[in-house]
């Protein structure tokens, strides 16, 4: 994952993250990143400090296959709190985090959870081999890189803070 400082062209500054430097461009270039305070979507990376972290092989934590093409929902960015956060910004960021949360435990009400077998089931659904319906599971980053290369709309599940506690 990736961090990135970014400003529309209003002159807002916020942060979002993404999977490469690639996915962030693919969204731009899609128009599917935008400011979070004025809706705007000429957005441009800002200067920023590079931050380090050890690499991690674990796979990606989860993604949700589109049960059908025409319910396909498009890839959105999540901007974060700044770093010194006022009341404002912790409100929205709570808001932000519940409906995140929510959303999250809709989808794993509502879908089948198949695990590891998550790129296969998607492919097969994808081609015609099996029936739509809503699944959600595990990939790694290059199978889930694989399989938005070969159409199939995957959408990662947010995951909170507290997940990771």
């Amino acid at each position: 994952m990736i961090r990135y400082t970014l400003r529309c062209d209003h002159g807002h500054h916020f942060e979002s993250w993404f999977n490469s430097s690639a996915s962030y461009e693919t969204q731009a270039r899609r128009k599917l990143v935008s400011c979070p305070s004025c809706g705007s979507v000429k957005v441009d990376k800002a200067i920023m400090a590079p931050q380090i972290s050890h690499q991690r092989q674990d796979p990606a934590p989860a993604a949700v296959a589109a049960p059908a093409p025409e319910a396909a929902v498009p890839e959105t960015t999540v901007p974060a709190a700044a770093p010194s956060s006022t009341p404002l910004l912790m409100a929205r960021e709570r808001e932000l985090r519940g409906k995140l949360k929510e959303l999250r435990d809709h989808i794993t009400k509502n879908a089948e959870n198949v695990g590891t077998k998550f790129p296969n089931e998607a492919r097969k659904m994808h081609y015609g081999d099996i029936e739509h319906r809503p699944i959600f599971g595990e990939a790694s980053s290059d199978e889930a890189r694989a399989l938005i290369d070969e159409g199939i709309d995957v959408t990662p599940l947010p995951v909170l803070p507290e997940d990771r506690n």
